[in-house]
């Protein structure tokens, strides 16, 4: 390209901005109103800190007052002296969060801090509180982190004093280990430094608002219309039933669900140490032991409650969970005429059940012989009903065992239902409970078509190869033309 022409060329441009920016002075572009800024929302670090700033001055305006007041007229006055103090006090809080802080400070102040939302989530079963900082769930049988935490340790703490002191218990170095429980009846376990390392840790088991019914176990998969059917038939019988399982296998609700059907007539004790159970009969009276005080008097064990329901007049007796030497009693009351009493243990399947009842009983401090222990055990005890829980959190009735009685020195027990396995269904074994005689004495009729069991009986008779009825063994669903079963007790 010549001279000239880049020259030209370079002419050319800076023409036609000049033309462009007089363009767009003579006509300027059409101007728009700028969108209002909505105020920033402060950090989490200085949101917590004004909380923080705020809840000292709510608690040093209250004063000494706020232990007097309880409920709505409690609530009443925390709401106006948070009111007077965001109205004096500068707390750096936009009008547009204000109400978001202040409702997270009544949960600071009257409820439970971040356990709130997640005491209220009816997806949630339990939490686990491994730190200020570190919440866990378990949602629909599966543990997950959860999001929620509390701002600082100061406030852990004084959620898990306010839990434990709601019923007049406490956690400190000096007794660093408490049972607890919150209005509605979820249970609270807290264990504090020195004991817990890294820090305290706080446990909820919740229950749900509307107890389970035997109707909602069947829906769930739990138990089958059969088994149901039977087990209702012992609990109006006045048949002593022993639930066994593992942690956290749903001991405590089937309790409850065996208990409602518990005749409204009957006077009910129960005796626990928390007060869990949710009995909806009219005449229930709860009892609870207690823990030693700070000097160490004052602790009533379940072991004394047990002794002393036997003087309340009580039809049934029914222990929400045996640890230790309070089963030597329980045994005594199945035997003394109070038919019909309930219990539950920890326990990884029904013979173990009996083996932990042995153990429990030997810790009351009598040297009695083992057959003598055994012999309590299998005239008190008539059913077992095993509760397991499989891989996916599904809580299920594992086995509902008969206690035959003693065969030398070793109990005899008799599977009535089984789960062959995790996943599947509930099975009747094919064998005709003992239990049917004493419950038509008291007018209680259990069809014997519960227990039959046609896949086996069809196996057996595909194995045996022809129709020739073998000698039929006592007990046993009565089937005419049957072949033997050769399915012996579990021993």
């Amino acid at each position: 390209m010549r001279l000239s022409e880049k020259l030209a060329a370079a002419d050319v441009t800076p023409q036609s901005d000049k033309g462009a920016a007089r363009r767009s002075v003579a006509t300027p572009a059409k101007s728009y109103p700028r969108p209002r800024r909505s105020p920033a929302r402060p950090g989490p670090e200085r949101w917590e800190s004004s909380k923080r700033k705020v809840h000292e001055m709510v608690l040093a305006e209250m004063g000494s007052a706020a232990g007097h007041l309880g409920g709505n007229e409690l609530e009443k006055d925390v709401r106006a002296a948070l009111d007077r103090i965001l109205a004096r006090e500068d707390i750096g809080v936009s009008p547009v969060e204000r109400r978001r802080f202040v409702q997270e400070l009544l949960q600071d102040v009257l409820g439970y801090g971040a356990l709130d939302p997640l005491l209220s989530d009816p997806s949630i079963t339990e939490i686990m509180c491994n730190d200020y900082d570190e919440i866990w769930v378990e949602r629909c049988g599966r543990i997950e982190r959860a999001e929620a935490s509390f701002a600082d340790p100061g406030q852990y703490r004084r959620v898990i004093d306010r839990i434990v002191s709601a019923v007049g218990r406490r956690v400190d170095e000096s007794s660093p280990m408490v049972d607890a429980r919150l209005p509605d009846g979820s249970r609270v376990n807290a264990i504090v430094p020195p004991l817990a390392i890294r820090g305290a840790v706080l446990t909820v088991r919740k229950f749900p608002s509307d107890p389970l019914r035997m109707s909602d176990l069947i829906n769930l998969g739990s138990v089958t219309m059969a088994a149901a059917e039977f087990l209702e038939a012992c609990v109006r019988g006045r048949i002593n039933i022993l639930v066994s399982g593992a942690t956290a296998t749903g001991k405590t609700t089937f309790l409850n669900v065996l208990s409602s059907f518990i005749p409204d007539r009957e006077r009910i004790i129960t005796i626990e140490d928390a007060a869990e159970l949710q009995l909806q009969q009219p005449h229930v009276v709860s009892l609870e032991a207690r823990p030693a005080n700070a000097e160490g008097a004052g602790e009533v064990r379940i072991r004394e409650l047990v002794r002393n329901s036997l003087r309340m007049r009580p039809d049934r007796i029914v222990v929400g969970e045996c640890r230790g030497a309070e089963a030597l009693d329980m045994l005594q009351a199945m035997h003394t005429g109070h038919e019909g009493s309930m219990t539950s243990v920890h326990a990884n399947d029904p013979r173990d059940a009996i083996a932990r009842l042995e153990t429990m009983v030997m810790m009351a401090g009598f040297d009695l012989p083992l057959r003598a222990i055994r012999d309590q055990i299998v005239s008190g005890v008539d059913l077992i009903v095993h509760l397991a829980r499989s891989p996916q959190g599904a809580r299920a009735v594992a086995a509902i065992t008969e206690v035959h009685g003693l065969e030398g020195d070793v109990p005899l027990l008799q599977d009535l239902f089984v789960r062959p396995e995790s996943g599947a269904s509930l099975e009747p074994s094919g064998l005709r409970p003992r239990l049917l005689d004493r419950l038509a004495k008291v007018g209680v009729e259990v069809p014997a078509s519960l227990f039959r069991n046609d896949e086996l009986l069809a196996s057996a008779v595909g194995g045996q190869g022809s129709g020739h009825a073998g000698p039929r063994r006592p007990g046993r669903v009565p089937v005419p033309g049957l072949p033997e079963l050769r399915r012996g007790g579990r021993r």
